[in-house]
């Protein structure tokens, strides 16, 4: 079915329910305790409301670059849905938005990044409750998974529909997130010491050292 022509903006029953529908998966997932915890859970959130706006409330971004795109692609509707995925469009990708490869990597960054999400707060949780430090899981590979976790579901989501408020609220969370951690190191360090440094020296802070993992891996298995 081709929805190219059909309007898809002013829907804010739709921009309610899918708001809702990912902050509480992403509040079911999280968990938030402390409160670095909700202002993490706070940003996030807002990002998400404010994509959801664009998507099927306002589009925003569309009307402040009307002008450029309806010179540069005079013959394209960009009110419909499909020609909202701005990417797919202005890269000049053929058929369904919804199965090119950018929505498919971008459905695959936010499912990995919530069940990340998940598996890094039972650890956590686990640690907090008997006072010991969370190296396992998520946590043997980063010291953060939780970060890393909401800035892998927000690009996944930018993949499929970026706009001009999301695109800038996107770097400035990923430095807020990246100030946080360095802040919570401070504390962990603090409580437990040279327990926690030994830790930090081989678990990078937000990306994988995958070839350093495999290695500690097989040594395992040979002891």
């Amino acid at each position: 079915m081709d929805h190219s022509d059909t309007p898809a903006y002013g829907l804010w029953s739709l921009v309610i329910i899918n708001s809702i529908i990912f902050v509480f998966f992403a509040f079911s997932f999280f968990k938030p305790r402390t409160k670095t915890d909700w202002r993490t859970f706070g940003t996030f959130s807002a990002f998400i409301v404010a994509l959801f706006i664009e998507m099927y409330g306002f589009p925003l971004s569309i009307y402040m670059l009307s002008g450029w795109l309806s010179q540069r692609y005079p013959q394209i509707n960009f009110l419909s849905h499909d020609n909202g995925h701005l990417l797919h469009t202005l890269l000049g990708l053929k058929g369904d938005p919804h199965f090119d490869v950018l929505h498919i990597i971008s459905n695959i960054l936010i499912i990995v990044g919530f069940f990340l999400l998940s598996a890094s707060w039972k650890i956590l949780y686990k640690a907090q409750t008997t006072k010991t430090l969370a190296t396992t899981g998520p946590y043997s590979y980063v010291r953060h998974p939780q970060y890393a976790a909401f800035t892998m579901i927000m690009l996944g989501f930018l993949l499929q529909w970026p706009t001009i408020p999301t695109l800038i609220m996107f770097p400035i969370l990923v430095v807020t997130y990246a100030r946080l951690s360095i802040k919570e190191e401070h504390d962990v360090e603090k409580e437990f010491g040279d327990a926690y440094r030994r830790y930090a020296a081989t678990t990078p802070r937000f990306f994988p050292n995958l070839k350093l993992n495999s290695r500690e891996s097989a040594s395992e298995r040979k002891v």
